[in-house]
């Protein structure tokens, strides 16, 4: 089992590497170092062959910050965990190859994670006492899914996105009303003088099952905007009843996945989960019910901490990737088991 792990995440458009140091019977967070890539802001959006390019020119000078800010020299590291999928691919090969050379010429032990199960580990970095099971939303701008967590390690999927995630579907209506990107907080921040009571938009797929869809809903807000006689004034209107719908969806799932469990604890993980109308919201929404447990804004967003504790929790298994991992932009989910649950609400 290593004593010293660095981690990396070069999945999209954040250069980021953290060292994780074994405390007592514990593991610690020593540094995180996440360098975000302004580029694609003039973009709208991220562009894959300048994010992998932006990877390349930085990693090397992000993981030795890392190292110098948790005070560990390359001596001293003894295993490395990196973001092998899913993600941009031409990004995650530039962390993935990165990796396995450090691994290789330092005779490391190297393990290559999956960036949703790293998502699941990020609160369990500010919580060591964190343990399943918990119904986890994961909710960023390429995925949305709601899962069964029994045990660390098994994972079972209730329900995911029919099409736009709604980390993208926030971006796409920060477009469209004329704001920045990323969406999310853009959207939060000016949902905050919104009146809630102004304006309504549909909550897609709200009372069946597990699944979602926001590209109706987008479709709503277009049409709304479209409408309006004066955007400037109406911009908080739509931003806070488009905001208000997606997380009422999500939140009804997790309250609908909770009953089916009979757990007690909720996990909400994911760049959606940066925001902190959404934690408020779900805790006052399932008070009582649940518990909900969400990591800090910077551990939610994409990071190698995440990255580095998913990585230590196999390593601690036995587990090591070969020589020959890749980097792979879809990449299933590791121990993924069938569910038992309906995806329909059971009625009398």
């Amino acid at each position: 089992m290593a004593d010293v792990l660095l981690g990396i995440e070069t999945s999209c458009d954040e250069t980021s590497a953290a060292v994780l140091v074994r405390e007592g019977a514990g593991v610690e967070l020593a540094s995180l170092i996440i360098l975000s890539q302004d580029v694609h802001r003039v973009f709208g959006g991220v562009v894959p062959e300048l994010a992998s390019r932006a990877h390349l020119a930085t990693l090397p000078r992000v993981v030795e910050r890392a190292l110098a800010e948790a005070g560990v020299g390359w001596h001293a590291v003894d295993a490395v965990a990196v973001t092998s999928g899913p993600g941009l691919v031409g990004a995650l090969l530039v962390g993935v190859s990165y990796a396995k050379a450090l691994a290789y010429a330092g005779h490391r032990a190297l393990i290559g994670v999956h960036h949703l199960e790293g998502h699941l580990f990020a609160p369990l970095v500010e919580d060591p006492e964190l343990a399943p099971p918990f119904v986890a939303l994961i909710a960023s701008g390429g995925h949305t899914l709601l899962l069964d967590v029994p045990a660390w390690g098994r994972y079972r999927l209730l329900g995911g996105t029919r099409d736009d995630a709604a980390g993208e579907a926030f971006d796409k209506v920060a477009s469209l009303l004329g704001l920045g990107y990323p969406g999310g907080p853009e959207i939060e921040r000016l949902a905050a003088s919104g009146d809630p009571a102004r304006l309504r938009f549909p909550r897609p797929l709200v009372s069946e099952g597990y699944d979602f869809s926001f590209s109706g809903l987008k479709t709503a807000v277009l049409r709304a905007a479209q409408a309006s006689t004066d955007l400037a004034t109406d911009r908080p209107q739509l931003a806070r009843a488009f905001q208000d719908a997606v997380f009422d969806v999500l939140v009804s799932k997790v309250e609908r996945a909770l009953e089916a469990t009979g757990y007690a604890t909720a996990l909400l993980a994911g760049g959606v989960a940066c925001s902190r109308t959404l934690a408020d919201y779900a805790a006052a929404r399932l008070r009582g019910r649940a518990r909900v447990v969400a990591a800090s804004r910077r551990l939610n967003a994409d990071n190698a901490a995440m990255i580095a504790r998913a990585g230590w929790f196999r390593l601690g298994r036995g587990e090591r990737s070969t020589w020959t991992m890749d980097a792979h932009a879809a990449l299933p989910l590791p121990g993924l088991e069938a569910s038992s649950y309906s995806p329909f609400p059971q009625h009398p």
